[in-house]
Order: C-alpha cells, then structure tokens, then sequence
C-alpha cells in the first residue's frame, strides 16, 4: 500500500486529479454539514441525554463556585467520564436561540462534521487526495457513525478526539525524530480530548508502541542503539509541551481524573468489570445477559451493521498492510503508518474478543474505531486505483462505478431509516427487516420524540382535552426522560399502566405488543419503531413482554 503521490502527479493532469478530489472532499463537507444543520432537530433524545445535561450543570457549577461546589465530583458514574461535550452544548445553549436538547444534536452534528473533516485530512496524508476522499465518503456514508454523531454524547466526540490523536501520531511518524511545533500541538491536544472524554483513549499509546516497532527496527539498523535511543528520548523531550498542554486539556474536560494521581487509573479498574445490575439483550435471536455476551458479539455486529463496500476495502487494506510489513523496499516510516492504523481499527475489537466484557447497546462503545476503518479502506481503495492505472487503466471506470454502487447502498438506507440512521444493518444482515428479530435496533429509545409529536398531533386533531384537573397521563415502555421532555408539560409520564390514558412503547423485544387501538405508529422499512396506544378504559397490567431486571 504504497502512497499513491507518486511521480505520476507531475504531469498536469495529475495535478488536475489531485485538485478534483480535495474539491469533491470539500463538497462532501458541506453537503453533509447543509444536511446535518437542516436536520438535526429530528434526532430524539436517548437514554443518557437528560443524564448527560445534569451533569454539565454540575460541572459548569463546580467552576462557577471556585471548586466550591464538587456535586459534579461524585454524580452517578459520570465523574468517571470527561464533560467536555456537555459542558460545551451547556455553553452554547446560552449563547443561541435553541432549546438545550436541540443544542446538543446541533453541537453533535458540528463535532462530527469535524471528525470527518480530519478523517478526511489523515486519509490524504496516508494515501494521497484519492485516499483522502474515499475515507471521507465512507465515513459519511456509514450510517452507524453518522446517526451516532448527532445524539452519542460520550462515544462520538471520543471517536473524534481520537482520530485527531491518531493524525497527530502519524504526522509523528512522518516527522521523527523532529517534530513540528503543529504534530506536537495536535498529539497533545489528541492525547487530553482522547483521554479526558474516555479513559479507553489511553489504548493510543499501545496503537503508537506497536506501529513504530517498525521505525525503531531502522533506526538500530541505521544508526547505533545508542543512537537510536538518544533520538528517541528526544522525541520525548521536545513531546513534553503537548503532553502538558493534553494534561491541562484532560484536566479541565475531566476535572475528577487530575483530583488524584491514581483517578484515571480507578476510572479503568472500574470500567474493566460491569457496573449496573445486569440485564439481557437481544443478540442473534436468543436474549443474552450483557455479562455473558460471547466473544462473536462485535465481530458479528460490525460485519452485519458496517457497509459492505467499507468492509470489503477495509479487509483488502489489513491485508495489504500484513503483507507490506516483511518487505525491504517499503519504507519503514510508511510501515509504521499503515501498522498504527491497523491496530487503530482492530486491537480494541481482538482485545474485547479475548477478555470479553460486558457488551450492550451494539457496537456505540466501539464508534472510535470507525474512522481509522474508513482511512485504511480508503488508502486501499486509493491502491487499487493506482495498481489499475499502471497495469489496467480500461477497469478503473469499472472500479469507481462499483465503489459508487458500494456507496449508494447505505446511502439508500440512510434516507429510508432517518432520523434512525445507527439502527442500520447491511444487505448482507437482511436490512433492519431480518434483523429486526434478532437484533435490537432502537436500543437508546429514539423514536419517543417521533411516537410524542404523533400524539400530540391527534390528540390536537381529535380537539381533546384530558379529564378535569388533570393532564393526560402516559405509561411508557422505554427511557422515561426523552418521552418527557418530548410530550411536553400537558403529559405526565410513568410506568403505571392501570391508570394511563396511552400507552407509549419501542418495538423491542421488551415492550409488550397490546390489544388496544394504535394511534400513533413509527415505522421505517416496515418494521415498528414505536406505538402509541388509547388504553382509556383498559386494564393492562404492564407494557413489559419480560421481567425488569
């Protein structure tokens, strides 16, 4: 997988490539950013969204009070996460005229707009302007990444940070043993966005001490091991002011992880066993204890939920990198580059195969390892193009016609599941329609706000009113906040069904299907996203098909 910035760019019509793909790159920004503005109100809140606001209240309290005020210290689990998302849309709530849960999906929108900005400069640097413009296209159209980023608040912004880390890393690699003020800039502030959002973001070092394996090996064999060794500590040295600035970084978006020495590494005990009292979910057709999910669970997951044209560049790209590893005419640099990607992309999966956490909510924890995919598959397809123009230049319209296909793909599904774009399974799963029996799809309970606008409508259109002295009363089947917050102040929200005059429910394995008048159904490819029931004069006993957990 060599560069594809070869001598052929001399010419001007390779130069006239190069300018076409860093113009389309740009398109794709802001056509993505044109639809992401113009839809972000549709995206629902998720379990952990009204969660996630409280929190940056208490952590904008805590710095408004001197540190006085440390409520945001000890609040749930999240002091064991960074803040810095929340804290941001919190900010930004103030200054713009939006309501706070409309501002976080405009804000998540915004970061990950950014994230596909930079995936698509470190697939340029890795590959070149074509590299650069399939890792974005691919990027964009994953719908796994793209719905997480408008409603994800922990694991988007993380998947973010660390592909800045990770350009940082590879500017490193092209850089040593001198790097330039802008790589120490970008380490350091990839580092403290990376760790101070997740202390999972510390797996870079592992990505940066096996890619440069290779770099090492040459600078032995090149100069001495004493050499060597004194080149690198001066990499370390001239690394300590981003390392510093990534601490003040980690430190003000994670303020619990700099009140002790040995917090970040409490935080990863704490996060290495499971934390809730467990439950079971939907895995394969058979409902499995999220402790107990077996060692295929992600395996299985990103082969059915990734695009199949990105999964087939980048299954092409892993290969090219094992197979460029033992060769002496490819430089070590440009090894250590391709090897850093790869581990990006596989170690975090093939560390959970072996020592098998709890696993739940699909594959959102593991949103970070996207980018990277999108940059490996890119550079692939980037040298397959380059080895058909020197040996088959007639089949690269071929090639790029069944890229485009490979694309439109998920693009097609993207438009026909929104606002619900992470739910999506691949035509090799069957779409949602086959999975939607042995998989959860709507598992953050998105579809609420869509199930509240629905009754509210017909409660409008029918020109009801609740019972006197009174507000209509909702049993809800899923995350109470986001059903809440979308019915409005006329509603009151609960689980008990006795006394409800609807019944709000998800399509879930876990919500009882009722023998009531459906007033409200979502639906995307014809499957049930969520119902909204008249359970006026009902008895029923609950919304629940299993026992809580």
């Amino acid at each position: 997988m060599s560069s594809i910035t070869t001598s052929a760019f001399d010419t001007p019509a390779r130069r006239s490539v190069e300018r076409t793909c860093d113009d389309l790159a740009i398109l794709v920004l802001a056509v993505v950013g044109i639809i992401a503005g113009l839809t972000f109100r549709d995206y629902g809140l998720g379990w952990d969204d009204y969660t996630h606001a409280e929190y940056a209240d208490l952590l904008l309290r805590m710095y408004g009070s001197g540190f006085k005020d440390t409520g945001a210290l000890s609040f749930a689990n999240l002091y064991m996460y960074g803040g810095g998302f929340d804290m941001a849309a919190a900010l930004l709530h103030k200054v713009i005229p939006l309501e706070l849960f409309e501002t976080r999906r405009l804000l998540g929108a915004i970061v990950g707009v950014i994230g596909l900005a930079v995936t698509w400069r470190l697939g340029r640097r890795v590959g070149g302007p074509l590299a650069g413009l399939a890792a974005l296209l691919l990027l964009a159209l994953c719908p796994t990444f793209y719905g997480h980023m408008f409603m994800n608040p922990k694991d988007a912004p993380f998947a973010v940070a660390m592909v800045i880390l990770m350009l940082g890393l590879v500017r490193l690699a092209e850089e040593y043993p001198d790097p330039s003020p802008r790589t120490i800039l970008i380490v350091g502030l990839g580092a403290g966005l990376s760790i101070g959002s997740r202390i999972l973001g510390g797996l870079a070092l592992v990505y940066a001490l096996a890619g440069f394996v290779p770099l090492f090996v040459e600078e032995i064999k090149t100069h001495s091991a004493r050499e060597a060794a004194q080149r690198f500590l001066h990499v370390v040295y001239v690394l300590m002011p981003g390392l510093i600035l990534g601490y003040l970084v980690m430190g003000l978006i994670w303020p619990w992880s700099i009140m002790e020495p040995d917090n970040p590494f409490q935080a990863l005990t704490y996060f290495s066993h499971f934390f809730e009292k467990p439950w079971k979910e939907m895995f394969d057709g058979a409902l499995v204890s999220v402790p107990d999910m077996p060692w295929s669970y992600l395996p299985t997951l990103f082969a059915l939920q990734l695009p199949e044209v990105l999964l087939g560049l980048l299954i092409a790209g892993v290969i090219a990198t094992l197979m460029v590893l033992p060769r002496g005419d490819v430089a070590a640099r440009r090894k250590t580059i391709l090897l850093m990607l790869t581990s990006a992309a596989t170690l975090p999966l093939l560390i959970a195969m072996v020592k098998r956490p709890a696993l739940y909510n699909g594959i959102r924890h593991f949103i970070f390892v996207i980018p990277p995919m999108a940059v490996l598959a890119g550079a692939a397809f980037a040298w397959g193009m380059d080895r058909l123009g020197e040996n088959r230049r007639s089949w690269q319209p071929a090639a790029v016609a069944v890229f485009a296909f490979g694309l439109l793909l998920p693009l097609g599904e993207m438009i026909r599941l929104h606002p619900y774009q992470y739910t999506h399974f691949n035509h090799i799963a069957g779409t949602v329609r086959a999975a939607d029996d042995r998989f959860m799809l709507d598992y953050w309970g998105l579809a609420l706000k869509q199930a509240s606008d629905g009754l509210r409508e017909e409660i409008a259109e029918r020109q009801e009113v609740p019972p006197k002295g009174r507000k209509w009363k909702v049993a809800v089947c899923g995350p109470q906040r986001p059903a809440q917050v979308a019915l409005g102040p006329d509603f009151t929200i609960g689980w008990d069904s006795h006394a409800a005059d609807f019944a709000m429910t998800l399509g879930e394995f876990y919500c009882k299907g009722l023998t009531a008048p459906v007033l409200v159904e979502i639906k995307r490819d014809d499957v049930v996203f969520a119902r909204v029931y008249d359970i006026r004069g009902r008895s029923i006993s609950s919304l629940l098909a299993i026992p809580a957990p």
